[in-house]
């Protein structure tokens, strides 16, 4: 039964990408695009109750359900929140029916390479399903096909690809460490074998390979400096990509760091990884703080927002030890939930606002107050206030970073902070004064934005024993 659940969360994809490609329709194609990831995010909680089994190419343990669980669902309500966005998208002849059938499917590959890329036992596997992930939405970011989404979609696959390279060589050199102790062939490449062997690999090629490692899937995480391709690709793509990529694809990346970063710390010659993911978290959070007040278009705003969030958390991890772990893992999964839900509300807003500028738009509270406070109530969210649960993991970091570093917390809680001000400054512009601009009527669905606002607003109050365990058994697993 335990295979039968790790094949559907990879084949329930792969044949819902298959059938989307080849049937016409929008309204059809939109509910079996909301059915796929329904049913894949069904059987991924499943693995949480039966007893997993690992094989040469597959794996699940503790870390990988957390990913995949909070994947599939993003997935399934992104999957909702699409259906009435890109109904819209096609009534206002902005995008043509022809592309829909490519958009679902790509949706479902996507989903496909995600997952792929969370259970898979093989670093070389893993590495391909990220790439497959890449290209998919290098492919999404340019289906308006206009200038600035080509553009766009070129820059993203350009800088992708040299990350992807980066991450490659990284592998190829944890592979060369492993084959004098393990031997050649695919065995030497199987995670679960690695970490069992990790302390007697060669220390010098391993610290090489987690620079590389860390630069490469570093690119996919977002962090500066090599964020340069995500504003752009969430600002010309898709909202619902938008979404996907920023609450998503952002997690697959680190995902992996964090798995070479487990196999580093294995090994008590090689370097420590933490000090290097500290660094480039704390630039990423600082630099996108600052740049959030530089922003006038509302997509690129929230996509460096998440190059903050991204910054923090790759800060927790490097941090290391059960408490900051449990802090990454939750602020993780609360940014996810919260980054998502925005996007919900921001595509929305683009469309009855008929722009992407903060400067045309302003009073959206009052000429559509559903999705004004649905935005007011994702920014407070966001911003780490209480009670919702981004305060909660916030606290977590900084209160566990305080007692070990607190020249560092310092650092932390100053980018936290200057991003609260640019972030309020836009957001008092957009939802407070006088209305600004044309205003169409919201054709929208609030479910999947008010649901995850909902889930993140109750883990800030409480929080299951299960989820905390699981929680904790994950940050000592990470080490």
């Amino acid at each position: 039964m335990t295979f039968d659940a790790l094949a559907g969360v990879l084949l329930i994809p792969a044949l819902a990408a298959c059938l989307l490609a080849a049937l016409p329709g929008y309204r059809l194609t939109s509910r079996l695009n909301v059915l796929a990831t329904f049913l894949t995010c069904a059987t991924a909680v499943s693995l949480f109750v039966v007893e997993p089994r690992s094989g040469p190419y597959l794996l699940v343990d503790d870390l990988n359900k957390v990913f995949i669980v909070l994947t599939t669902f993003v997935s399934f309500t992104t999957s909702v929140f699409s259906a009435s966005y890109i109904g819209h998208e096609i009534k206002i002849g902005r995008l043509k029916p022809t592309y829909v059938r490519f958009y679902h499917a790509m949706y479902q590959v996507l989903m496909f390479a995600m997952n792929l890329a969370l259970v898979a036992n093989n670093i070389g596997l893993m590495w391909v399903a990220i790439e497959m992930a890449t290209l998919t939405t290098v492919l999404m970011v340019g289906i308006y096909r206009t200038h600035e989404a080509l553009e766009a979609a070129w820059k993203y696959f350009i800088l992708g690809s040299v990350g992807i390279a980066l991450a490659l060589f990284g592998t190829i050199l944890v592979y060369m460490a492993a084959r004098p102790v393990i031997g050649e062939g695919p065995e030497a490449m199987v995670w679960t074998t690695l970490v069992t062997r990790a302390a007697t690999f060669d220390p010098a090629l391993l610290n090489v390979a987690f620079v590389f490692l860390l630069l490469g899937y570093g690119t996919k995480v977002g962090l500066a400096p090599l964020h340069a391709w995500l504003p752009d690709a969430h600002a010309e793509g898709p909202t619902p990509i938008s979404a996907v990529l920023s609450g998503l694809l952002l997690n697959v990346a680190l995902y992996a760091l964090l798995r070479f970063k487990m196999l580093l710390a294995l090994n008590p010659a090689a370097i420590a990884p933490g000090p290097l993911m500290v660094t480039m978290g704390l630039i990423s959070c600082v630099f996108a703080a600052f740049m959030l007040y530089r922003r006038r278009d509302i997509k690129r705003m929230f996509a460096y927002s998440s190059i903050e969030h991204m910054g923090i958390i790759v800060f927790a991890f490097g941090m290391g030890g059960p408490l900051a772990n449990f802090a990454g893992l939750l602020h993780m999964t609360m940014h996810s939930l919260t980054k998502s839900a925005i996007f919900f509300a921001v595509g929305h807003i683009a469309q009855v606002k008929g722009t992407q500028k903060i400067a045309d738009m302003g009073g959206l509270t009052v000429t559509n107050p559903v999705l004004g406070w649905g935005l007011v109530l994702g920014v407070v969210a966001i911003a780490g206030l209480p009670p919702l649960g981004i305060f909660m993991s916030e606290f977590l970091v900084v209160s566990s970073t305080f007692a070990r570093s607190p020249w560092l917390t310092i650092i932390l809680v100053f980018g936290i902070l200057v991003a609260l001000g640019g972030l309020f400054l836009r957001l008092n512009t957009i939802a407070f004064g006088e209305p600004r601009g044309p205003t169409a009527p919201a054709d929208a669905s609030y479910v999947p934005m008010f649901a995850h606002l909902a889930i993140v607003f109750m883990a800030g109050i409480y929080m299951p024993p299960a989820l905390v365990t699981g929680f904790q058994n994950v940050a000592r697993l990470l080490g």
